[in-house]
């Protein structure tokens, strides 16, 4: 029975996650070396539990609950100590999730499950640096968490079945509907989601189409309600490109090559929301999108 949840990474998803497992009755430690982020995470999380009492999801008394059951630790160590479960939600880093892994398979019990967030990273590879590869589980959580439904619960190739099933009900529990998939390069979200904003990112860079044409074709055509360009300025251009790069290197296929444009605007800085600009210019809010004056009709 799963009661006590540590979440690691205060960031978006971090943040996201703790904030669901809170409003569901789970006590939640929410762990990050930074008190700055941790600080930041505790307003994120108080301003959205607010939108939801100002449009009648839940009440004041269910909101001051959610925050009760969070503690905030900067010692991973203590934020783990008496849990049933550690999500970890660190960014997108092999190296780092591996280095994380490990520790938490030292100074946790063994009977401890250990989730991942990771949206791409081999579920099999992170479990084999543990001593307990039958209970590694990969928890990839949709961003806005507190909003989008779908939990991918990606299965490693040791993970056993019982676990399997824990995380299942345990992510019904949060009124999210959970997808078991097997652990190969991107799992299914992203192995289709992500060849397809590169497709649409060569598209610009061979001259097809401008940034708005490209995302007006995919919301009016194919019914998208935001257009692959505006979606990985969203995501965050770094994040597009390590998960194009979890699949080339996976498969060996010509055909996930991340974009060359991609690559530059990584390297530029350029990263979507998350720095003021990518395909739009975010500097001033995402009421009105505003094409970045490097993609600009002249």
């Amino acid at each position: 029975m799963i009661k006590n949840v540590a979440v690691i990474g205060a960031g978006t998803m971090g943040n996201g996650i703790a904030h669901v497992f809170a409003q569901f009755g789970y006590n939640v430690s929410l762990i990050d070396l930074s008190e700055e982020s941790l600080s930041r995470a505790l307003t994120t999380i108080e301003k959205n539990l607010d939108r939801m009492v100002s449009k009648e999801k839940i009440s004041e008394n269910e909101k001051a609950d959610t925050l009760g059951r969070l503690k905030t630790f900067t010692s991973t160590e203590e934020g783990v100590k008496g849990v049933q479960l550690v999500v970890e939600a660190a960014t997108e880093n092999v190296d780092l999730k591996l280095k994380i892994f490990r520790q938490l398979s030292e100074i946790t019990p063994d009977d401890v499950i250990l989730a991942t967030n990771t949206s791409s990273i081999s579920i099999t590879k992170i479990a084999a640096v543990t001593n307990r590869p039958d209970k590694v589980i990969g928890m990839h959580f949709m961003n806005p968490v507190p909003v989008m439904k779908l939990v991918e619960i990606i299965r490693g190739y040791s993970t056993s079945a019982e676990v399997t099933q824990l995380i299942m009900s345990t992510s019904n529990s949060l009124k999210k509907v959970p997808v078991e998939v097997n652990d190969y390069p991107g799992f299914v979200a992203n192995r289709i989601l992500m060849p397809m904003i590169n497709e649409a990112i060569i598209t610009l860079h061979e001259g097809v189409a401008g940034v708005e044409e490209i995302d007006t074709v995919m919301k009016l055509g194919m019914a998208h309600p935001m257009g692959p360009l505006q979606l990985a300025d969203f995501i965050g251009l770094d994040v597009c490109l390590a998960i194009m790069e979890v699949l080339y290197e996976g498969f060996g296929n010509p055909k996930y090559a991340p974009c060359p444009l991609l690559v530059n605007m990584v390297m530029a800085g350029k990263k979507g929301v998350k720095s003021g600009e990518g395909f739009y210019n975010w500097s001033h809010g995402t009421k009105d999108l505003i094409v970045s004056s490097n993609f600009a009709k002249k």
